[in-house]
């Protein structure tokens, strides 16, 4: 009996076809046809001027930070509840993540709260150059609210896009959304390229710089000259040729995720104390992956009763984020907490939600899960 995994990449004979046509095209090296191409693709999906192929949604937060100056002195106000690669990026740059607590509902970051701290930074003569809200979980932010408060501000807003791809808010596409925004292409993410990643921006010169830096910020003349410090961090030729197959593939994985949500919900929609986490306006999500909310006093268990279930039963299941105000590498940064980031981390758990889990995967899940409840 093979393992379940929570988000496994869904690849097949198109993207082993582009791969090697790639391959055989001669474009082994870092850049060619397909990077220019995946670029291409992603503007026409998320109705953007520019964008930059990258090796990490890490790379591309990183980059656009640097580029608009932020560094040392800076706070850069976040969400709590995300990966630890949205706070990474801004540390690389030496300034100092502030966290913001989520909305219960939905996980993402209170924006009334991201207005509170903005006004006390700001007031406090604190230089804020930008706000990084993240997408949990494939849920745009309400980015309406978000961008309205960061101009009331004078801040800019990069958009953490890395889950959410092929979801939107109110029509407009996760990665339109913000200043600039991200996407993640990680291996477990809604599409893949092994690796990678990209930045979404209207700002030529933001795209242009971005670009620049990201291929050791050489200057355009025959010998290496270097006039800024730059990173390695582009795309090659070989992964952009995946992506732009997982790319057109796109819609029909989102309506597989789609699909599995509904199965959760169906099956949990008359288990007292429990609920899917962010489940009453989830219709632009791109479900990348679906999470329960638990409260073990009405339901009678805890989501750690479950996992320990499924993993009995090799199948893979996960707590949502730990908080990054939690986090014992981000210790003392500044924060305003409210504690609901704290209960969805200890109430939460993600379900196996990938496109490429067929029938009786599916069948062998939902089985463990009605063995379980049966048993309560």
């Amino acid at each position: 009996m093979s393992r379940i995994y929570l988000s496994s990449p869904d690849v097949g004979e198109l993207e082993e076809e582009a791969v090697l046509a790639a391959m055989r095209s001669g474009w082994i090296a870092p850049l060619g046809p397909d990077v220019d191409g995946l670029e291409r693709d992603l503007c026409e999906r998320t109705d953007r001027e520019h964008a930059v192929a990258l090796a990490s949604g890490t790379a591309a937060l990183h980059l656009a930070l640097v580029s608009w100056g932020v560094g040392p002195g800076d706070v850069v106000p976040t969400s709590t509840l995300t990966f630890a690669a949205t706070v990474n990026a801004i540390v690389y740059t030496g300034a100092t993540p502030y966290f913001v607590d989520a909305d219960p509902e939905s996980g993402n970051i209170d924006v009334e709260l991201l207005d509170a701290a903005l006004t006390e930074l700001l007031e406090g003569g604190v230089r804020v150059p930008a706000v990084v809200p993240v997408d949990l979980l494939g849920k745009c932010v309400d980015h309406q609210a978000v961008r309205e408060t960061a101009q009331r501000h004078g801040v800019r807003v990069l958009s953490d896009a890395a889950e959410s791809l092929g979801a939107s808010r109110r029509g407009e596409p996760a990665g339109s959304l913000g200043d600039a925004a991200v996407f993640s292409f990680n291996g477990n993410k809604i599409m893949t390229t092994s690796g990678g990643g990209a930045l979404l921006t209207d700002d030529a010169d933001l795209a242009r710089h971005v670009r620049f830096l990201s291929t050791q910020a050489r200057e355009p003349v025959a010998h290496y000259e270097h006039r800024e410090v730059g990173y390695n961090y582009r795309l090659s030729n070989l992964l952009a040729a995946l992506g732009r197959a997982q790319l057109s593939r796109l819609d029909s994985m989102l309506a597989r995720r789609r699909a599995l949500r509904e199965v959760y919900a169906t099956r949990f929609a008359d288990v007292a104390g429990v609920r899917l986490l962010g489940r009453d306006d989830d219709a632009e999500d791109n479900c990348w992956l679906t999470a329960l909310v638990v409260d073990p006093e009405i339901a009678g268990w805890s989501p750690q009763d479950l996992a320990a279930r499924l993993a009995a039963d090799d199948i893979e299941s996960r707590p949502l984020w730990k908080p990054m105000h939690r986090q014992p590498v981000f210790a003392g940064s500044p924060s305003s907490i409210t504690g609901h980031a704290d209960r969805l981390f200890d109430q939460g758990l993600t379900l196996p939600s990938g496109s490429v889990l067929g029938d009786a995967e599916v069948g062998r899940i939902l089985t463990a899960i009605d063995d379980f409840l049966d048993a309560r």
